[in-house]
C-alpha cells in the first residue's frame, strides 16, 4: 500500500496504524512514498540500490543463560540459543543488536544481573548468527569499569564485528562509524541515559557514550559533514517495563528528528513499544522512522512481554540518479525466547513468534508455551502500531 506524507503535517509523527496489512506468520506494513516525492519520475531500474537493515533489541546474558551455554569449566557455547533465528538474521544487509552485557573474563568472575559479565564465547555466538554491528552504550556498560569497556571492545573487534557506543580514547570516541552497504553510506550514533550509578573515572568520559544534547548534536553534525546517505541514532532510554514511550523519550526523540536524524531505534524498557514514522527535518529520507523499543531479544525475563522481542527490518532504496533515499518497506518479525528442559538439559532457543507456531519443528514445545508463542505475537502486533495515548 502507498502512503503519501506532507510535509506540512501539524505533527512530526505520522501515525500509520489506519494503513496497516498483516500478514500470517510475519506481519509486513509497507509504507511506501511515490517516486516523485524525491526524483520527480520513477527511476530506471539500473539505477536504484536496495539494501535492507535489521535491528534487535537487548542482548543480555542473566546467569542461567551463561549456565545452560556451558559445556566444561570454562567452555560456553551459545550458538544453539539462535539456531531457530538465524535465518531471519541473515536476511539484512546489515544486522545490527544491543549488546546489553560486557565479556572481562573469567578472572573478574562470571554474573547476571545486576552486574553482569558474560563469557567470551557471546560473542562469536553473535557473529555466527549473522550480526554485523553491535551498539554498546547502555546502563550495564560500566557494570566491571574501565576494564571490561575495554575487554569487551577487545573481543568484539577480534571476532570481526563493528560497534559504537563505547570506546577506547577520545579519538576513537570522536571517530564516528560508518558502514557501506552496496554504495550506502550509513552514519551510526549510540547512547545511553546513564550507567547504573557508577561514575565514569575522571577523565575519561570517552568510556561511554551517555545521552546529552550538544554532545549529540555535535555528532550529528560530525556524522552529516560526511554526506552519509542515512544516519541512524540508537538510544538506551525510557522506563522499564512501560509499553508505552515516556516523556523523555519523546522530548529526545523530538530533539533528534529535529537534528536531521533519518531512523531513531530504542532500547532498555525490555518490553516492546510503538514504532511511528515521521517528516524528516533536514534527513537524508522524506519521511523517517522510529521505533522506541524493541524489547528483550535474549534474555531470561519470563514474564508476559518481557520474554518477547522483534526483529525490525527496513527495507532502504536509492536513487543513484537523484541521491534520492526513501524506507520503501518496514518488515517486524515478531520473537519469543523459549526457557524449558530439553535433550536432557536447560536450554534456551529465540523463536519466531507467530499465530500458528510450528510445532513440528519445536518438538521441546508444550501446549501452553505455543499459546504464549501466539499471546506474544499479538501483543507484538497490537503494540507496534498503535497510536498510543491521546
Amino acid at each position: 500500500m502507498k502512503l503519501s506524507v506532507s510535509s506540512n503535517s501539524p505533527s512530526f509523527f505520522v501515525r500509520t496504524l489506519p494503513f496497516i496489512l498483516f500478514f500470517l506468520s510475519s506481519f509486513t506494513l509497507h509504507t511506501l512514498v511515490e517516486p516523485s516525492a524525491i526524483s520527480g519520475s520513477r527511476p530506471s531500474v539500473d539505477s536504484v540500490v536496495t539494501i535492507r537493515l535489521g535491528f534487535v533489541g537487548d542482548l543480555m546474558c542473566h546467569q542461567p543463560l551463561y549456565e545452560s551455554a556451558r559445556v566444561k569449566a570454562d567452555s560456553f557455547d551459545f550458538e544453539p540459543m539462535f539456531s531457530f533465528i538465524k535465518e531471519y538474521l541473515s536476511k539484512p544487509d546489515l544486522m545490527i543488536g544491543n549488546l546489553e552485557t560486557v565479556c572481562a573474563g573469567k578472572e573478574k568472575t562470571y554474573s547476571g544481573y545486576p552486574r553482569f559479565n558474560t563469557p567470551d564465547g557471546y560473542i562469536p555466538a553473535l557473529k555466527n548468527a549473522s550480526f554485523d554491528f553491535l551498539v554498546t552504550s547502555n546502563n550495564h556498560s560500566m557494570d566491571r569499569g574501565e576494564y571490561g569497556v575495554l575487554r569487551t571492545l577487545e573481543k568484539i573487534r577480534a571476532n570481526g564485528l563493528s560497534s559504537t557506543g563505547t570506546f577506547s580514547d577520545q579519538r576513537d570516541r570522536d571517530s564516528i562509524r560508518f558502514e557501506e552497504t552496496k554504495g550506502i553510506k550509513t552514519a551510526i550514533l549510540n547512547y545511553t541515559y546513564g550507567t547504573n550509578g557508577i561514575a565514569l573515572p575522571k577523565g575519561k568520559g570517552y568510556l561511554v557514550n551517555l545521552i546529552d544534547t550538544i554532545l549529540i548534536a555535535k555528532d550529528i553534525d560530525s556524522a552529516l559533514a560526511a554526506q552519509p546517505d542515512l544516519l541512524i541514532v540508537m538510544y538506551h532510554f525510557g522506563s522499564e517495563y512501560k509499553r508505552e514511550p515516556d516523556s523523555f523519550q519523546k522530548r529526545i526523540v523530538d530533539f533528534t528528528i529535529r537534528s536531521g536524524a533519518d531512523i531513531i531505534i530504542g532500547s532498555h524498557p525490555h518490553v516492546i513499544q510503538r514504532m511511528e514514522r515521521y517528516v524528516t527535518n533536514n534527513g537524508r529520507t522524506d519521511t523517517g522512522f522510529v521505533a522506541y523499543s524493541l524489547g528483550n531479544f535474549l534474555s531470561n525475563q519470563r514474564w508476559r512481554y518481557s520474554d518477547a522481542g522483534v526483529i525490525i527490518n527496513l527495507t532502504v532504496e536509492k536513487n543513484n540518479n537523484s541521491g534520492g533515499i526513501r524506507i520503501t518497506e518496514i518488515d517486524p518479525v515478531p520473537t519469543w525466547v523459549y526457557s524449558g528442559n530439553y535433550d536432557g538439559k536447560r536450554q534456551y532457543y529465540i523463536l519466531p513468534a507467530t499465530d500458528m507456531p510450528d510445532t513440528l519443528g519445536y518438538p521441546f514445545l508444550s501446549g501452553k508455551e505455543v499459546e504464549e508463542i501466539r499471546q506474544a505475537y499479538q501483543d507484538t502486533r497490537e503494540i507496534l502500531f498503535s497510536q498510543g495515548k491521546k
